[in-house]
């Protein structure tokens, strides 16, 4: 092969990768802003009926937690005052080293309780189980470590004993009125089995005894990019994905599922990397495979607020472990590909994930020093290689700005003037360095699922304002 076949081959690679990748970010939008439009239309009519309603569906709150000393008592005290008429709260003490479960029982005058527990999914032993006298609804499950979030999930799963399960992490931050919000789908659709809602990033806002009082932004770089990023994934990413019923992960952070279903599939993968991505494809597989009706949607109303990595090592090992955990969420369930039973997320949405997502930091990396190589050795004309560029970059701040607009046209959360100047300047800045950047490291952790490597969890180092919430 020539040197300029080599190019010319090159360069058709890296364009049907870039035209692909755009056209499915597009789309996306599109669906999403519609989508967004009519969810909003509904809102209002919703909030009047759900203010005279007694159909309100009871809700099981479970909080795993592992060495959470310092703001289990202020996040327990916040998720206890949140606006919904009947659910419990079951905090899980995942074999905590400090003084965790020290601290709730003395808080929250937690008793030994002789319940009976059913193991209906796989976790480590449990220890105990512990109820308050102060609230009837609030019971702490003490088990053994188990490794991972997964597993002490499912024990929370376990004791529940509402018909829908929401899985919140300890450090996040919900709105008083998530839990109304989130059930709405619910209520619309007997077959919905699972809802995510919208995580934002907490840093930078004033926070106090576990409630946001004041949106800021954060004043961290980083902080900073990841509230673009949020709002980009989530507003059109989630969005434009769940009118197709082809929503292939639901965040860890705030998710809220049918118990029952959540049963027969098994639980959470504690295996699993990736076990809030792994379960949702797990659900899509054994509901087709049984030719089931179902729905696993998305509302966009925000939320559940959580905590941001403020520094390179920790994003690093956040973006690694993703990358891991997609990977291997798509390998566990390999089955759904091209599927005859599979439908949109079979023929449309995995095939989108395993090129674009899965596979993208190989083919977004070796652009980069393609077009470069190319540009210095000779072999492509440096106006042909900076047009290209230049085209990739734009493409991406439109995406960027054109969730910003939404996020002000909708919900309205940054309200200064200034802070809006300062998310587009973000989503002009990002191109150059971040995504490169983060390109590199979804390459390691891509890198890291092909060899077999295992994920060593990490502790992450908390941004102040979560930090001195209580």
């Amino acid at each position: 092969m020539t040197i300029e076949n080599f190019v010319l081959y090159g360069q058709w690679v890296f364009l049907a990768y870039f035209v692909g990748i755009n056209a499915g970010y597009l789309m996306q939008n599109v669906i999403a802003s519609f989508g967004i439009r009519r969810y909003l239309q509904t809102a209002d009519q919703y909030e009047a009926e759900a203010a005279f309603s007694a159909l309100d569906i009871p809700i099981s709150l479970v909080v795993p937690a592992y060495n959470e000393s310092s703001s289990i008592i202020t996040s327990v005290k916040a998720m206890l005052q949140l606006e919904y008429p009947d659910f419990e709260l079951i905090v899980v003490n995942d074999g905590s080293k400090d003084d965790t479960l020290q601290k709730l029982v003395d808080e929250f005058g937690m008793q030994s309780f002789p319940e009976a527990y059913r193991a209906r999914v796989p976790c480590a032993d449990v220890k105990g189980i512990y109820r308050s006298t102060r609230f009837s609804n609030l019971r702490v499950v003490d088990k053994v470590n188990g490794g991972s979030k997964a597993d002490a999930s499912n024990a929370g799963i376990n004791a529940c004993r509402y018909p829908l399960v929401c899985v919140v992490d300890a450090d996040s931050i919900l709105q008083p009125d998530s839990l109304r919000r989130v059930v709405r789908p619910f209520l619309e659709d007997s077959s919905t089995i699972a809802v995510g809602g919208t995580v934002r990033i907490a840093n930078g806002c004033l926070v106090r005894q576990g409630f946001l009082e004041k949106v800021r932004l954060p004043r961290n770089f980083l902080a900073l990019v990841q509230v673009v990023e949020y709002l980009r994934a989530f507003l059109f990413g989630r969005m434009g994905w769940s009118p197709m019923n082809a929503l292939l992960i639901i965040s860890g952070a705030f998710g809220v599922f049918h118990k029952e279903t959540l049963v027969e599939v098994g639980g959470y993968n504690p295996n699993a990397v990736g076990e809030d991505m792994e379960l949702i494809l797990r659900m899509h597989r054994l509901m087709k495979q049984d030719g089931r009706p179902y729905r696993i949607t998305f509302i966009p109303d925000p939320v559940c607020w959580t905590d941001a990595p403020e520094n390179l090592r920790d994003l690093k090992s956040q973006r690694v472990r993703w990358q891991h955990g997609l990977g291997q969420a798509l390998m566990l369930n390999r089955s759904l590909i091209f599927n005859p039973k599979g439908g949109t997320v079979s023929w449309i949405a995995i095939p989108f994930y395993l090129v674009f997502e899965l596979m993208g930091p190989v083919i977004e990396v070796a652009g980069y020093f393609f077009i470069i190589a190319c540009a210095v050795l000779g072999w492509l004309a440096w106006p042909e290689a900076m047009i290209f560029l230049l085209l990739a970059i734009s493409l991406g701040m439109l995406l960027s700005t054109s969730a910003i607009m939404l996020e002000e046209l909708s919900f309205h959360m940054y309200s200064r003037t200034r802070d809006l100047m300062l998310l587009y300047a973000i989503a002009i800045l990002e191109n150059f360095g971040f995504r490169q950047l983060t390109a590199i490291w979804r390459l390691q952790g891509l890198v890291r699922w092909l060899r077999g490597g295992k994920h060593v969890w990490e502790t992450l180092t908390r941004s102040s304002s979560l930090s001195d919430r209580a």
